[in-house]
């Protein structure tokens, strides 16, 4: 996933397709949080203009989290559409909005941004589906309180007077 701007440019009239699997497993290093992930499939074309190159990706792949309640592990899938522009040159000019990369050594690496979408794509939190390893419902001083969907809400004793008020005005219209 490593080309020089001299490959790209061999590339130019003819078309880079990619269809890759990828390591990604130092992931793991940079966010504790995901426990596993198996190699990604990244599938894509590259689109040539006269200072750029912009890479159209699909990133699919599974990452193993710990669920929000049980700890317990819970894979993940996630696919991904990414859009990556590198300029070839400095004569380019684009649109504010974009975010362009610049190369580093007269080289376009994917790898780092590829990682990077996958970070962005990870949940804050996942649950597991599974009530095999659900979470203790009571312990040592609580207990969960789980309340029905149609209990009322019970009004404030200051404000029933107000109730009232609302209903004399709907029984005047």
């Amino acid at each position: 996933m490593k080309w020089s701007v001299q490959q790209l440019l061999s590339f130019k009239g003819r078309g880079l397709h990619i269809d890759e699997t990828v390591d990604v497993s130092e992931i793991k290093e940079i966010d504790r949080e995901i426990r596993g992930i198996a190699p990604v499939q990244v599938t894509g074309d590259a689109h040539f203009s006269s200072h750029a190159v912009t890479f159209k990706l699909e990133i699919t792949g599974e990452m193993i989290l710990p669920c929000a309640r049980t700890l317990q592990d819970v894979t993940y899938p996630f696919a991904i559409a990414a859009a990556e522009i590198f300029q070839l040159d400095g004569k380019a000019t684009f649109i504010e909005d974009d975010e362009v990369h610049e190369l580093k050594d007269n080289t376009v690496d994917l790898l780092p941004y590829i990682k990077e979408r996958i970070l962005l794509e990870k949940p804050l939190r996942i649950f597991s589906d599974k009530n095999e390893a659900s979470a203790p419902v009571s312990g040592t001083g609580w207990e969960l309180n789980v309340k029905d969907k149609e209990e009322k809400a019970a009004i404030d004793p200051r404000l029933k007077e107000l109730e009232k008020f609302f209903d004399n005005e709907n029984n005047m219209t």
